[in-house]
């Protein structure tokens, strides 16, 4: 057989490196034998060097065990045009039953940030996409009032600032959801958007917007949990990230941490030592939807290392 013809650049830039280009496959479906040989032969068969595999099994999820995959393969010298890697594993998806998600590392995903007055969570994502540690095509930041637009600016990043009040709030959402689909939005973070989305909205982006609470739910959902968890005397904080979903705060979780308090820490205390964590944990979380390593099901999420 004849040697491959290279399809694409082999490699890619990221973070100032040179690293190789790489697809990413991510499949769930019922759990049975030969799901992992399967797709081992459909990547050999194609000449694909896979180079990441994880794989999980959850068996409670009231339907049966479902099968779970993460694979990354090289696509230096890869048999298949990108377009047409999904339809020709199509028959192999059928068979198994199988959803298939495939994403490439060289095409950043588009997202926009939405914030409020809180600047904390938005800074810090602005600072580790400068500086190539997240891999995101940032199109827009949208926002509530007008105080980031100087650091927008500054980071050459369009700022569309929307004011919204309890008889605006249908009109503004109308207004930000016609700027996320003029930019060509495909993620959402909502870097302390201190606003409730409506299930109009959250229907427009399924698994799509990230939010950061600043509690380690699911204790102490709403407004507030800072004072919540002041008034139960805890002893732990945490911090939240989740797919926003029409119930509020009970989206899928991707990513959580805590930090030890006392008695001694008052409310504002508790709420400047979250503020570390909110940062944190927002990072991990979209650095992990950006690399594609989440699968979302039902009420919970796959997410590989």
């Amino acid at each position: 057989m004849p040697p491959q013809q290279q399809r694409w650049p082999a490699t890619r830039s990221h973070g100032g490196r040179t690293v190789p280009v790489t697809a990413v496959l991510l499949l769930s479906c019922p759990d049975q034998p030969g799901v992992v040989a399967a797709t081992a032969q459909f990547l050999a068969d194609h000449r694909g060097n896979i180079v990441h595999a994880e794989q999980h099994v959850d068996p409670d999820t009231g339907g049966g065990a479902v099968f779970f995959q993460r694979i990354e393969f090289d696509l230096d010298g890869f048999g298949l045009d990108r377009d047409d890697i999904v339809p020709a594993f199509s028959p192999v998806a059928e068979r198994l039953g199988m959803e298939v998600d495939l994403r490439f590392t060289d095409t950043p995903t588009p997202t926009a940030l939405m914030a409020s007055k809180q600047p904390h969570c938005l800074y810090d994502l602005l600072t580790r996409w400068r500086s190539g540690e997240l891999p995101m095509d940032l199109r827009v930041i949208v926002s509530n009032h007008a105080d980031h637009a100087d650091i927008a600016a500054h980071m050459g990043v369009p700022y569309l600032h929307f004011p919204v009040t309890p008889e605006t709030k249908p009109q503004q959402e109308a207004q930000v959801l016609a700027a996320l689909a003029d930019h060509g939005v495909e993620l959402i973070v909502m870097a302390r958007y201190m606003q409730i989305l409506s299930d109009r909205f959250v229907a427009a982006h399924p698994s799509r917007i990230i939010n950061i609470h600043h509690s380690f739910l699911p204790a102490f959902v709403g407004a507030n949990p800072y004072r919540q968890a002041h008034d139960r005397g805890v002893k732990l904080i945490g911090a939240t990230a989740h797919y926003a979903t029409a119930d509020l705060d009970e989206g899928p979780i991707i990513e959580q941490d805590t930090a030890h308090v006392t008695h001694r820490d008052d409310v504002a205390r508790l709420t400047s030592r979250g503020r570390d964590l909110e940062t944190i944990v927002l990072a991990r979380a979209v650095r992990a939807h950006l690399e594609h390593r989440v699968i979302v099901h039902g009420r919970k999420t796959v997410v590989y290392s």
